[in-house]
């Protein structure tokens, strides 16, 4: 009772309360995120959900599938990405005689010392750009997937443990089907998002030609300068796990992810994966937004690059045009936010 007959006790649990509200320190990490996207900016014209996701990925250490048709600027902007931090960089074209060995490695005699020596392949670096991906065939997308998901390869029996921190960005064209393979839906499981890039506007077109007017002799890459380092990426990213999240919104991320699985309109629902992806990509949301904690508003950003490429829509509602992303929405929109 003392405490509702003395309004200043009341006062200061409140206060006490506000000064705690933010718990992590996440004003350098917003800083580099605004830096990164200004420089991004200066080369690419719009595209900037494209540019958030990319970041959150990044934060949240996760893999992007970049779908769009071709000259919609998807390698162009992983090669900016790239360039704007100092960490190794590696670009593969997949081919359809592209062997896993390509880009694993191999093992190679060595006369000198009369044995086998390992040569690393390109995927030994921190950000791998993976051009057309859906190009090469079974064998060699097989090889991905423990790279993908344990962030180590093995080979002849030997385990080799990749440098952190380990970025796949991967692009494809939606439109063109001859010559490409239809990638597995355990490989598309290890992507945390697939960011699908549309057309310009008119003015952003007119912008982007412009823009290429002025450059004349000179390259898009030429003046972007490295704003963060492998450090420092590391430092964000253990920042971002620490972020905090309610008890109820961890709920209504586990009753999204469930609805796919009972959705009439999907022939396949999300795995438990799907949710982990979710909470990391959410986490990311809140930290490029200044915040110490997830919101409903974050969850919902997160669900649908987070989702639209692990269900499989029926053939029924495909045939009737009915796109995963649409489905998803109606989901998230039934789906009761907790208050």
């Amino acid at each position: 009772m003392e405490n509702f007959e003395n309004p200043e006790n009341t006062q200061e649990t409140t206060n006490e309360n506000v000064n705690f509200q933010f718990r992590i320190d996440l004003g350098k990490l917003q800083e580099s995120i605004a830096a990164i996207k200004e420089e991004l900016g200066s080369v690419i014209v719009g595209q900037h959900k494209m540019i958030d996701q990319l970041l959150v990925a990044i934060l949240s250490n996760g893999h992007v599938l970049l779908e769009g048709v071709p000259g919609v600027a998807k390698t162009i902007t992983a090669k900016l990405l790239a360039k704007t931090i100092n960490i190794g960089f590696s670009r593969i074209q997949f081919t359809p005689d592209l062997m896993p060995s390509d880009i694993l490695g191999t093992s190679v005699f060595d006369l000198k010392k009369s044995e086998f020596e390992f040569k690393k392949g390109p995927i030994f670096s921190n950000l791998i750009l993976i051009d057309e991906i859906n190009r090469a065939p079974a064998k060699t997308q097989a090889a991905l997937f423990e790279v993908m998901e344990e962030r180590q390869i093995t080979i002849d029996g030997k385990q080799y443990i990749l440098d952190t921190p380990f970025l796949v960005i991967a692009t494809q064209n939606p439109i063109e089907q001859e010559g490409t393979y239809r990638l597995p839906e355990a490989q598309l499981d290890r992507f945390l998002f697939k960011i699908t890039i549309d057309y310009p506007k008119l003015d952003e077109e007119i912008t982007i030609i412009q823009r290429e007017h002025t450059l004349q002799n000179h390259g898009k890459l030429d003046n972007i300068k490295v704003l963060l380092s492998a450090d420092e990426i590391r430092h964000y990213q253990s920042q971002v796990k620490q972020i905090i999240i309610e008890p109820q919104l961890l709920q209504y991320i586990a009753k999204v992810v469930v609805n796919t699985r009972e959705n009439a309109f999907l022939y396949l629902g999300a795995s438990p994966r799907a949710s982990i992806a979710i909470l990391n990509a959410a986490k990311g949301f809140a930290a490029i937004r200044g915040r110490d904690f997830v919101t409903p508003e974050d969850i919902k950003d997160a669900a649908v690059p987070v989702l639209q490429h692990r269900v499989i829509v029926t053939p029924e509602r495909e045939m009737e045009g009915i796109t995963s992303v649409e489905i998803i929405r109606q989901i998230i929109e039934s789906v009761e936010i907790p208050r």
